[in-house]
């Protein structure tokens, strides 16, 4: 038995450009983020599987104990999310299936560095995580579990950002140096409507039967954000891509709906409606944070203070 604590990190993650159309084959850039979530496993003799999941404030968001070698939730906090973990646990006994046997007892704890409401990714640093420590394929527990297009399992684990692509549902991706020269002007603002990802992608499917132009025209769009050299190139970048999601999604702009004066531009990031936000600016630092400020938007931060 091995006492030692085990750690591991993973990256959160924000969608550039792509999001939905990723999932059918288009090219995506990714940025992951300095914040993410760590796992620490410790092993002990309890027989169970003692799991703690902390918040960025330190608070207990989920507590549960769990049989051993089985998985299975005994007591928890929240059934949906105990419910969700042993389907995680099942699902790396799939790729492994021996795996738990070796433990007597586990204490199991999760640390996010930003709040859990965010939608950063604490789904996909937890499946990292705990591939990472099982040793087996992040990209397969994802698709044995939550399910989508595995973008963020590789936001999770890149060092710099990347260009995501699904081909033959395989995920082919690479790092890249994405460092605009203009950072400087660029925002991430937190809009505090959480969206649910699935019910995201449902609408995506009820709308889109054909979409081969549109996929085209992404994974061109997305080549043009890593290539831009000005502000004013990337804003009429961001309007291009709005433009589609918004026609193909019937949705209204997150800049319709909330910031319709102002000056820069706004991009949706990841699933519409909530979440991030993306505002560019030629403006001092203090003045857009506080334009969102008095929007009632909180959270303002720079690219450079966020994107890893």
């Amino acid at each position: 038995m091995n006492l030692a604590p085990k750690i591991f990190h993973s990256n959160g993650k924000l969608l550039l450009t792509g999001e939905y159309f990723v999932l059918d084959g288009a090219q995506a850039l990714a940025l992951p983020t300095k914040l993410g979530q760590s796992l620490q496993v410790v092993e002990n003799e309890s027989n169970e599987i003692n799991w703690v999941s902390y918040d960025k404030d330190h608070s207990i968001w989920f507590q549960g104990k769990f049989h051993l070698p089985s998985g299975e939730l005994q007591i928890g906090t929240d059934q949906s999310i105990g419910g969700r973990l042993t389907q995680i646990f099942l699902a790396i006994q799939k790729q492994k299936p021996a795996f738990f046997q070796q433990f007597r007892g586990l204490q199991m704890e999760t640390r996010l560095d930003f709040p859990r409401q965010w939608g950063l990714g604490t789904s996909s640093t937890l499946i990292a995580n705990l591939a990472q420590w099982a040793g087996i394929d992040p990209f397969q527990l994802l698709k044995n579990t939550f399910g989508g297009s595995g973008y963020d399992i590789a936001c999770a684990m890149a060092k710099q950002s990347i260009i995501y692509q699904l081909i033959d549902n395989q995920a082919i991706y690479k790092e890249i140096l994405y460092a605009p020269l203009f950072v400087n002007n660029i925002y991430f603002i937190y809009l505090g409507k959480k969206q649910d990802s699935r019910q995201g992608i449902v609408h995506y499917r009820e709308k889109v039967k054909s979409q081969s132009t549109l996929i085209s025209r992404i994974s061109e769009l997305t080549k043009q954000f890593i290539d831009c050299q000005n502000l004013i190139e990337f804003e009429n970048l961001i309007r291009q891509h709005e433009a589609i999601v918004s026609e193909t999604l019937q949705l209204p702009r997150a800049k319709s709906l909330y910031f319709s004066d102002y000056w820069g531009e706004i991009k949706s990031l990841g699933a519409w409606g909530g979440d991030f936000i993306l505002a560019t600016t030629n403006k001092t630092a203090a003045e857009t944070k506080f334009y969102f400020n008095e929007k009632g938007f909180e959270t303002v931060i720079p690219y450079e203070k966020l994107i890893l």
